[in-house]
């Protein structure tokens, strides 16, 4: 099992978690506010992560590399929005409905991926993709 793999089912599990713990935690409490203290959290503890990886020096060459930050500045603002979306949905609505709809992001990350940065898709890798969104709809909409 490559490491890829083993980081991104460590992505899926906090991933889960989060829509766990958000939905708590956003019990009679702003979704905006949560969401943006939620942030500040993260980035405390990602800075914490630099310092003991002996990291942070490097924040500097990431800050000088202006396409580098184009796209880091993009990534972080669609980030944001994604979140604010996110937990406002929770909020409003049940996890195991928006869960499910959010991972259409799957579905779309693959479509950009083909159409932006040339990558290929195998058969069986278009036919994963479509039982992920066939997945997602019944999921989302099922009574």
């Amino acid at each position: 099992m490559g490491s890829w793999l083993v980081y991104a089912l460590g992505s899926a599990v906090m991933a889960a978690l989060v829509s766990i713990f958000g939905k708590i935690g956003l019990k009679g409490v702003d979704s905006n506010t949560a969401t943006t203290i939620r942030a500040v959290i993260m980035m405390l503890f990602l800075l914490g992560v630099l310092l003991f990886q002996g990291k942070i020096s490097q924040i500097g060459d990431v800050l000088a590399n202006k396409k580098a930050m184009l796209f880091i500045v993009l990534s972080g603002v669609a980030g944001a929005l994604s979140w604010m979306f996110y937990f406002i949905a929770i909020q409003k609505g049940d996890v195991s409905k928006v869960a499910p709809i959010d991972k259409l992001s799957v579905v779309l990350a693959v479509a950009f991926a083909l159409l932006f940065l040339g990558e290929k898709l195998s058969l069986w890798g278009g036919v994963g993709i479509g039982l992920i969104a066939i997945g997602v709809l019944i999921t989302a909409f099922a009574p």
